[in-house]
């Protein structure tokens, strides 16, 4: 966290929370979200300007109940998430790089949802795949030990037998399938900590 933040949280410890403003898409994009997209529930405006997307990249924190938020000075402004905590690219150097710029470690383990999405987790990072990147990534991966085809792909996916494996860093990640929906219950992370509020609210 940068020092201003940590010297801004001493000065004003009880600011309330911001909700609803702040969204990370599923391509790893942060949206503006003003009270017009907010109350047409739209994803908002992409944020394009390096210094604050830098800012809020080394500013991302998540709390005890598993929402995600943007440490502002003595504000947390918490954060839409479209998919999971982080959304991950490939890297020619690096292998996959995270929205926030860190390089992602050897994968633990790896998912597919029934709409194609790749999701995997290293270490307390959960990540989905960029979908720009999943052909990519697909290429990587076996099934039963073969280059697994298309047909085959969404066979498993509708629950034929096989084991579909990643090949990453020289080792074999198996794969899961993972409905849609369950990644944030399984891993304890929520995706609209703005609906929570509303909720407490009432």
């Amino acid at each position: 966290m940068d020092d201003i933040v940590l010297q801004a949280m001493a000065k004003w410890p009880n600011v309330p929370h911001c909700y609803g403003w702040l969204a990370l898409d599923a391509r790893g994009t942060w949206r503006m979200r003003d009270e017009a997209a907010q109350r047409a529930d739209a994803p908002g405006d992409k944020l394009t300007n390096s210094a604050l997307v830098g800012f809020i990249n080394r500013n991302y924190l998540s709390d005890e109940r598993g929402c995600w938020y943007f440490q502002n000075g003595p504000q947390r402004v918490y954060v839409n998430l479209e998919a999971t905590p982080f959304i991950a690219r490939t890297d020619p150097e690096q292998g996959l790089v995270l929205q926030t710029g860190q390089a992602v470690g050897a994968i633990d383990q790896a998912f597919m949802t029934a709409a194609g999405a790749i999701i995997v987790r290293a270490g307390n990072v959960l990540a989905q795949i960029d979908d720009r990147d999943v052909a990519q990534m697909l290429q990587m991966m076996t099934l039963d030990g073969r280059p697994v085809a298309d047909d085959a792909l969404l066979g498993w996916l509708e629950g034929a037998e096989g084991k579909l494996a990643l090949r990453w860093q020289d080792r074999d990640v198996a794969v899961e399938r993972l409905a849609t929906q369950e990644a944030a219950q399984r891993f304890g992370y929520v995706q609209r900590p703005d609906q929570m509020a509303e909720t407490t609210a009432k």
